[in-house]
């Protein structure tokens, strides 16, 4: 592993609290008891990957029958519900996630987004930063909702999002809150840095990222400028 010297991020649970769980959780009605999708079920089974695949993912560990034949269905109605949650102003940016992103930004670094969701690109531009700008300007590259070959864990996103920054994949480092992200970025070469707002640390040194942080907050950024990762003192 080289010098750090630039940052990939994850949108939702990372940057945004956005309404994602919710709309899969809301568009189970019919399908299954929403009540038995958990946010512990939500982050094993369904962050962090393709909308389809983490449609089968929640039905087949609902223990759905014929759960394929009702991916498609399950999946449209998530999104249209999304939808109306976004609308609804329902997204939101983590304070600490907007100083760290400000801090890295400070330093010079490019940084690029990486997300499944074809909705991240949207729900970044809701968010202003100090000086005006939207958040989604604070990267310079892009990679959110392309139609990839794969999903995580594998780690086709985060390369193709060192490859559109121009650096060396182990010279990025990716900040994820779930544990097939946290799979791909070391499948991946990169150092990868998980972020457990939910109390979940656990699945996230399980998936063997570098650093586990709570907030972003905790990340000693004196030692990133000298391409380190790691949390500060405490």
């Amino acid at each position: 592993m080289g010098p750090l010297t630039a940052a990939i991020f994850d949108v939702d649970g990372v940057l945004l609290a956005s309404p994602h769980e919710q709309a899969w959780h809301d568009a189970l009605v019919g399908l299954a008891d929403p009540a038995r999708f958990t946010t512990a079920m939500y982050q094993a089974c369904v962050a962090g990957k393709p909308r389809l695949d983490g449609a089968l993912a929640a039905l087949e560990a609902l223990g759905v029958p014929n759960a394929g034949q009702h991916v498609t269905a399950y999946a449209e109605r998530k999104q249209a519900r999304l939808e109306e949650l976004i609308k609804g102003g329902h997204v939101k940016a983590f304070p600490d996630a907007l100083r760290f992103v400000e801090a890295i930004r400070r330093l010079g670094w490019p940084m690029a987004v990486a997300s499944s969701s074809k909705n991240a690109n949207a729900m970044l531009q809701l968010i202003r930063l100090t000086d005006g700008s939207t958040l989604h300007d604070a990267f310079s590259v892009h990679v959110c909702g392309r139609d990839l070959r794969h999903g995580k864990p594998d780690p086709e996103i985060f390369e193709l999002a060192a490859e559109e920054l121009h650096v060396e994949p182990d010279h990025c480092f990716v900040a994820e809150d779930a544990p097939a992200g946290i799979q791909a970025a070391r499948a991946g070469g990169m150092a990868a840095l998980g972020v457990a707002r939910l109390h979940d640390e656990a699945g996230l040194q399980a998936a063997h990222a570098g650093v586990v942080v709570a907030t972003l907050d905790e990340v000693e950024i004196s030692a990133l400028a000298g391409g380190c990762l790691c949390r500060r003192p405490s």
